[in-house]
């Protein structure tokens, strides 16, 4: 799951992730192990580990630093409507209420001149090793119920008081996550802790959504 690894202001990116998974996966296989487990259900990480991904230019800092501040201010949906104007077919790709996605495709296209979409090969790279994939399957009742019990345990966990200790950085793309975001609102009091909780749950549930949505076009997935 990838805690404790990378400090939250270090800009990480799933390119960075798949050199480092790639270099470690080689030394597991030259030490002569022949099977490895890997778990996870992140979207984009696991495609980069077992597709590779596209190159795309890094952007200064500063630029991004800038967007940023304008998601804050002014919400996804204008910064949305930039993008649409410069590359629409990543406007019709995008989520389009997630913010840091619209950030990056959207810094791209105006540090380049180019759209985002263009640096898009679509080409997968090959792997020295195969790859089988197993999803695990549950009722959506179940997953759902699972969710919002897990929800209540990081709470009680203490989810809140490391919110509080991050919020001086809630900017960084690291902190743009169901968890963090809605304790953030919380602690400007736009709404109670309750509610709080509530939306993380259901944002929660709403991204086992996507990400269910994501695998079941991939038809390599083995699902028990």
């Amino acid at each position: 799951y990838f805690i404790r690894e990378i400090p939250v202001t270090e800009n990480y990116t799933a390119g960075m992730y798949e050199m480092q998974a790639m270099a470690l996966i080689e030394k597991l296989f030259a030490e002569g192990h022949e099977t490895l487990v890997m778990c996870g259900g992140s979207m984009l990480y696991i495609d980069a580990l077992c597709y590779g991904l596209d190159d795309f230019p890094e952007v200064p800092l500063q630029l991004r630093e800038h967007l940023m501040e304008c998601l804050r201010d002014e919400g996804p949906a204008v910064l949305a409507e930039q993008l649409k104007e410069l590359d629409p077919v990543s406007y019709g790709e995008l989520d389009l209420s997630n913010g840091r996605r619209i950030v990056r495709a959207l810094e791209v296209c105006l540090y380049t001149g180019k759209p985002f979409s263009s640096f898009k090969t679509r080409k997968f790279k090959e792997r020295g090793f195969e790859i089988v994939k197993i999803g695990l399957d549950v009722p959506r009742e179940e997953l759902y119920a699972r969710i919002d019990a897990r929800v209540l345990r990081m709470m009680d966990e203490g989810l809140e008081a490391e919110a509080r200790s991050l919020a001086a950085y809630r900017d960084l793309p690291a902190l743009q996550t169901v968890g963090y975001r809605e304790l953030f609102d919380y602690f400007d009091g736009q709404y109670d802790l309750d509610e709080a909780v509530r939306r993380i749950q259901v944002n929660t549930r709403h991204y086992a959504k996507r990400q269910l949505s994501w695998w079941r076009r991939d038809p390599g997935i083995q699902w028990i």
